[in-house]
């Protein structure tokens, strides 16, 4: 068979299964970050599409409200970090975004104006074509929207999901739990990302497992978290604190915590090398988010 034709298939197969049995596979599951920073324009049909060539089993997109209200996808705080246009996105209407340079400062050398990647026509997309365009796909999407309200990005999300017929192929994560907490019942949705990351902490730092029961009494709960994550100890005194550096790290004590009451689905991100890859194998962790699809197309499952 064709392995374009057999990746296909594959995420096909996984777009109506892959939140029911995950576990059932040994190999973590491969998720294309931004639709694969690493390889082309974040967050554009291009990356995606080079994303599913390369054989993921689903695709990461951040979103954002553009000012007429609808769900686009981009990731920084303004429109220069990556494009040829300024200001927030939140300024323009998804039909003026769809027309700036997506590809204008992806792949820039230091000292070089030039880039791979401009004047392709390479535009901002909205949620809903994308979720059109690839009907078969599973997708994990990122609020990341620096000013729209909770509540207007919920409900505009929402209508997507629905209109799309997206619901069940789709989950979503922030990292601004009033996003999450705005979503209506019936969108999937992680945990949030400061439980997730204080129950790691609580493991690896005190041997602890303190792991609150989910809200609804039962069901698959999803939890993200970078699998190696820099963070800040703040030791407080009667007439001061002390501040250090440390680094939290998952292990076979973190996961096991984490699937102590029920059933837990454990996403690690930033996983870019074989030896992590192996790691969070090993680990049993259910996915892993991936920079450069074309990359790990060479580490065999």
């Amino acid at each position: 068979m064709n392995p374009l034709l057999k990746g296909t298939l594959a995420v096909l197969l996984l777009s109506t299964s892959l939140f029911a049995s995950v576990a059932a596979d040994a190999e973590p599951l491969r998720i294309a970050h931004r639709g694969g920073t690493g390889d082309a324009p974040e967050n554009t049909v291009t990356a995606i599409r080079a994303a599913l060539a390369n054989r993921v089993d689903a695709v990461w997109i951040t979103v954002q409200l553009s000012r007429d209200g609808v769900p686009v996808l981009y990731r920084p705080a303004t429109l220069d970090v990556l494009t040829n246009a300024s200001g927030p996105v939140s300024a323009q209407t998804a039909a003026q975004l769809a027309q700036v340079d997506a590809g204008w400062n992806t792949g820039k050398s230091a000292g070089s104006a030039a880039t791979p990647w401009r004047g392709r026509g390479i535009g901002i997309p909205t949620l809903e074509a994308v979720l059109r365009d690839f009907p078969e796909t599973v997708f994990f999407v990122d609020i990341k929207s620096p000013d729209a309200p909770p509540h207007a990005m919920a409900q505009a999300l929402a209508g997507v999901l629905q209109a799309t017929g997206s619901l069940t192929r789709t989950r979503v994560y922030s990292t601004d739990q009033r996003y999450l907490g705005a979503l209506p019942a019936q969108v999937n949705r992680f945990e949030s990302r400061d439980l997730t990351r204080g129950v790691l902490a609580q493991s690896a730092m005190a041997h602890r497992c303190e792991l609150p029961a989910a809200d609804d009494g039962g069901g698959e709960r999803w939890f993200g978290l970078e699998m190696k994550r820099d963070v800040e100890v703040v030791e407080k005194y009667t007439l001061g604190e002390a501040r250090s550096r440390a680094l939290l790290v998952w292990d076979q004590e973190a996961i096991d915590c984490f699937r102590s009451q029920g059933r837990a689905r454990i996403v690690l991100f930033d996983v870019n090398s074989e030896a992590d890859y192996r790691q969070a194998k090993a680990l049993g962790a259910d996915a892993v988010m991936i920079n450069s699809p074309a990359q790990f197309r060479a580490i065999a499952r």
